[in-house]
C-alpha cells in the first residue's frame, strides 16, 4: 500500500480514513488516480470538490452511509456504488446483531484487495459485463434456523462467498487453531478466493492451461476426491519443499490460489516497505542475502527474483521484531525454489508475459 497524507495539513493518513484527525477535513479515495483527497462540500448537495484539484466534482459511494466505504464516484456518473462496491450482490441484514461492524471489516479488506487489483491492471468485469462469470461478492451471515446449511467461504464461476463469521476475530482464531493454520485473515481470504477467479479468467479462458499444468499439476484431477483425501490424510511428507502451505497440497486449483494469495501479500507489503524507504542491514551479518534497501516498484516489470531478494531480508527482520514483542511471525512460510518458480509463473501471468498455449514463438 502506498502512503497518503492530508492535502490540507500534510498529516499522514491511513487508506481507510474518511476524516483527517488533525484538521478535520473530509477525505475520499479516488481509485483511478489512487489519491486520497481532502474535500470541500459544494453547496448544500452531495457534491464534493478536492482542494488539490479545483473544478472536479465527486460523490461518495452509497456504502459510505454505513461507514463501510470512503471511495469516490465522479458526480455526473449514474452509478450509486464505487468500483469496489459495485461487485457486491448480497450483504447481511445490517440491523441484526454485530452484522454491521463485521461487514465493515469485510469491506475494509475487500477495498484493499480491489486497490491492488487496479494497481496490477487486472480486469474487474461485473456480472453485467461478463454474464455468469463476472466478479460478484456475497457476504452472508450464518442462518439461525436449526439444521440449516452452513455458509461456506469459496468461489464459483466469479461468485465469491464470504462467511460473515470470519470477521469475528475470536471465531476466526478458533478456526485457525482447529485447522492448524499459521495464518488466517480476512484479506488472506479475499486474496485466495480471487486467485480462483483469475485462474478462470487468465489461465483457463486465457489459454494458459498447458503452461499452468506443467508447474502446478493437472487440474483435471477430481477436486471432491482430492479435498476428501486432504482432510482424511493431510499433507504429504516434506510438503514444504514444493508448496507454500499445507492447504496448497490439496489440488492444483488450491495450490494456484494459495500461491496467488502469497504473491499479492508480497507485492503489497513490499510497496508499503518501499513507501517507508525501509532498509535491512543487520549488524555483524555478512550474508548479503539478509541485506536489502527496499526501493523497487513491486508492480513494475522485472523477474520474480527481484521481489524475492527484497522480501526475504524484510521478513526475517520483521519476524525478529514480532518475536521481540512475543507475538507470532509476520510471515511464517518458506519460499522454496519450487514455490518461487510457481510464484514466477503468476508474476509473468499478471505481467502478461506468457504466450498462449501452442502459440508459435516470436
Amino acid at each position: 500500500m502506498q502512503l497518503f497524507q492530508c492535502q490540507k495539513c500534510s498529516q499522514m493518513l491511513y487508506f481507510e480514513n474518511n476524516l483527517c484527525e488533525t484538521c478535520g477535513s473530509t477525505l475520499g479515495y479516488e481509485p483511478v488516480e489512487a489519491q486520497l483527497h481532502a474535500l470541500e462540500a459544494e453547496g448544500e448537495g452531495e457534491r464534493w470538490e478536492p482542494i488539490a484539484e479545483r473544478g472536479r466534482a465527486y460523490r461518495f459511494c452509497a456504502n459510505s452511509l454505513h461507514g463501510a466505504c470512503n471511495w469516490l464516484i465522479p458526480a455526473d456518473y449514474s452509478d450509486q456504488y464505487c468500483i469496489a462496491c459495485r461487485h457486491n450482490r448480497t450483504i447481511p441484514a445490517l440491523s441484526e446483531g454485530e452484522n454491521l461492524q463485521r461487514w465493515r471489516k469485510l469491506e475494509y479488506a475487500k477495498h484493499r484487495l480491489i486497490y491492488q487489483l487496479i494497481k496490477l491492471k487486472l480486469p474487474l468485469p461485473t456480472n453485467a459485463e461478463l454474464p455468469g462469470h463476472g466478479l460478484v461478492f456475497d457476504f452472508l451471515a450464518e442462518p439461525q434456523q436449526p439444521g440449516a446449511a452452513r455458509v461456506m467461504t469459496g468461489h464459483d464461476n466469479g461468485l465469491i462467498t464470504l462467511n460473515l463469521q470470519e470477521a469475528d476475530d475470536a471465531a476466526r482464531e478458533k478456526l485457525r487453531t482447529q485447522m492448524h493454520e499459521p495464518y488466517r485473515t480476512l484479506l488472506g481470504h479475499f486474496r485466495h478466493e480471487i486467485g480462483h477467479f483469475y485462474w478462470d479468467l487468465l489461465v483457463r479462458d486465457g489459454h494458459k492451461l498447458d503452461q499452468c499444468r506443467a508447474i502446478f499439476g493437472d487440474d483435471r484431477d477430481d477436486y471432491t476426491q482430492a479435498l476428501q483425501r486432504h482432510y482424511r490424510e493431510g499433507a504429504p511428507a516434506h510438503w514444504r519443499e514444493e508448496f507454500i502451505s499445507h492447504y496448497a497440497t490439496t489440488h492444483p486449483w488450491e495450490d494456484f490460489a494459495e500461491t496467488w494469495a502469497h504473491y499479492l501479500h508480497i507485492v503489497d507489503t513490499l510497496e508499503t516497505a518501499a513507501a517507508f524507504r525501509l532498509g535491512v542491514h543487520p549488524r555483524r551479518v555478512d550474508d548479503l542475502d539478509l541485506h536489502a534497501d527496499i526501493t523497487l516498484n513491486p508492480y513494475g516489470a522485472g523477474a520474480i527474483e527481484g521481489l524475492i531478494e527484497a522480501w526475504l531480508p524484510l521478513t526475517f527482520a520483521v519476524n525478529s521484531l514480532n518475536r521481540s514483542m512475543g507475538i507470532a511471525d509476520l510471515y511464517p512460510f518458506i519460499l522454496s525454489p519450487t514455490v518461487i518458480r510457481k510464484m514466477g509463473f503468476i508474476h509473468d501471468l499478471v505481467q502478461d508475459r506468457l504466450r498462449e498455449d501452442n502459440a508459435p514463438a516470436s
